[in-house]
């Protein structure tokens, strides 16, 4: 005979909430990782998932074994300080299961309750408390590397920046000292050789105009002469040939179309070149310097300026020679480059040259307001010049 036995309600209800709570990890964690960043989804299912515990551990105190899970999800998934109430809850649940057996119904077994229910809140929030300041240290320390990392990169960087600059530095430095020197040797010829050459022909000159030489004289009197002119104007070829090379086939202003023209066409970006006043010859040593000026000023807008507008004046004034630069990039300080704490070798160079021939260089500049360098060499005035 066939007996059947009963179906325990409550062991099916207790079986339905464990499966419910599996498939609720399941599909709101296990299934979702995208969900993972996302605070008010994750909290969501914390609570769902402290509800279904608490129903389970009501029912039968033996489910108080599941609430582990509670406790991981909480550290993992709740951000702080939410983690803290999160924790307190599931700290609840589980008091509870552990003193199930405890009498409620006294103010002994009251207190007992309520001992087991702080002791557990009190060791899991502390538990929380400290994982946090570790997690909060974990933070600080990496960050600190990331900082530390990007100091490095920046330091590394600026050295760089530095030896370019440095090996720049020679560089010009050793063509301003080349260039330097072929100026002087130039002015030795003209001033020496040149001069006196130039006097030993007018003297042959004046002596033929005063007595005419005895005819066996003539020939010894012209091949002198014709001598003396071949090496004037040798003379002549070698001074133009230490000259620079913009200005040995024309004048400043012709030397500045040239410099400038060629300068855009490498970094493609048009400069608006003006010349203003008569046009007169000036000391070799002064075109040098302002032509000097202008290359150095541009390279200075090519590697620092970024702009988008660059502007040449070369001014011919009564008394003087002005050449402005002036762009429209980012700028600078000048107090701080003139203080050499932030470089500008450049312009300490631009400054000697054009003060070593008694003129005045300016610097208008401020961070975001362009720059503008005026050089201006005294000159004598126009008509002066034989």
């Amino acid at each position: 005979m066939l007996i059947v036995q009963p179906v325990d309600e409550s062991m099916v209800v207790d079986l339905g909430l464990c499966g419910l709570a599996a498939a609720w990890m399941l599909f709101m964690f296990t299934l979702r990782p995208a969900w993972w960043e996302r605070p008010r989804i994750m909290g969501v299912f914390f609570v769902g998932l402290v509800v279904i515990n608490a129903v389970l551990v009501a029912r039968n105190p033996a489910f108080g074994l599941f609430t582990p899970a509670p406790y991981i999800y909480a550290f993992t998934i709740l951000p702080w300080p939410w983690r803290l109430p999160g924790v307190a809850v599931v700290a609840v649940v589980a008091g509870s299961a552990q003193a199930s057996d405890v009498t409620k119904t006294t103010a002994v077994g009251l207190t007992i309750y309520a001992a087991v229910l702080v002791a557990n809140i009190v060791m899991m929030c502390g538990t929380a408390w400290f994982l946090h300041l570790a997690e909060r240290e974990e933070e600080q320390r990496v960050q600190a590397l990331a900082e530390l990392s990007r100091a490095n990169r920046m330091l590394e960087a600026t050295l760089a920046e530095n030896a370019g600059l440095h090996a720049q530095l020679l560089a010009q430095a050793r063509e301003a000292g080349v260039l330097d020197e072929r100026q002087r040797m130039a002015r030795e010829i003209h001033d020496t050789l040149a001069q006196g050459l130039t006097g030993i022909i007018t003297q042959l000159q004046a002596a033929e105009q005063m007595h005419e030489p005895p005819p066996q004289w003539r020939r010894p009197f012209e091949a002198v002469k014709r001598l003396a002119r071949d090496s004037l104007a040798e003379a002549r070829r070698s001074v133009d040939a230490l000259r620079p090379e913009p200005l040995e086939t024309g004048r400043l202003s012709d030397a500045l179309a040239d410099v400038t023209g060629r300068w855009s066409k490498l970094h493609g970006l048009a400069v608006q070149v003006t010349t203003t006043g008569t046009v007169r010859p000036m000391p070799p040593e002064a075109e040098f310097a302002l032509l000097r000026t202008a290359q150095e000023a541009l390279a200075n807008v090519a590697k620092h300026a970024d702009a988008t507008r660059v502007g040449v004046t070369l001014s011919y004034l009564e008394n003087e020679v002005a050449l402005d630069v002036r762009d429209d990039g980012a700028g600078f300080d000048p107090a701080g480059f003139e203080s050499g704490t932030e470089g500008g070798f450049g312009l300490t160079i631009m400054r000697q040259r054009i003060e070593g021939l008694s003129g005045i260089l300016r610097i208008e500049s401020e961070p975001g307001a362009g720059t503008g360098i005026s050089a201006c060499i005294p000159t004598l005035p126009a008509g002066s010049h034989a």
